[in-house]
């Protein structure tokens, strides 16, 4: 009866979660991403100024932060919607909760 209730609730919870955005820069906003919160990339954009053919390694240095750093706000916005839908009741045995 629990499954049945909490299904429906979890289903909508995860399609909101997939469309919400986390956003994260580097390198004093010369690199920008935007991440969804189910771990897909939406965006990367660029500062101009912030490409600099001498120095492709900063560059991708600050891309990979950038990238790691949306990531993780997505997981943390994740983690915190679904202890939300679950109000504290943990996994109950259902996978990806």
């Amino acid at each position: 009866a629990v499954h049945n209730v909490l299904v429906p609730h979890y289903t909508v919870g995860v399609s909101v979660l997939g469309a919400s955005a986390a956003e994260a820069s580097s390198g004093g906003g010369a690199v920008q991403v935007t991440a969804s919160c189910d771990g897909a990339l939406q965006s990367i954009k660029f500062d101009p100024d912030a490409v600099d053919a001498e120095d492709i390694s900063m560059l991708e240095d600050m891309v990979l932060g950038a990238v790691n750093q949306a990531l993780e706000n997505g997981r943390e916005i994740h983690a915190s919607e679904m202890g939300k839908l679950t109000g504290g009741m943990g996994s109950m045995g259902l996978p990806g909760l």
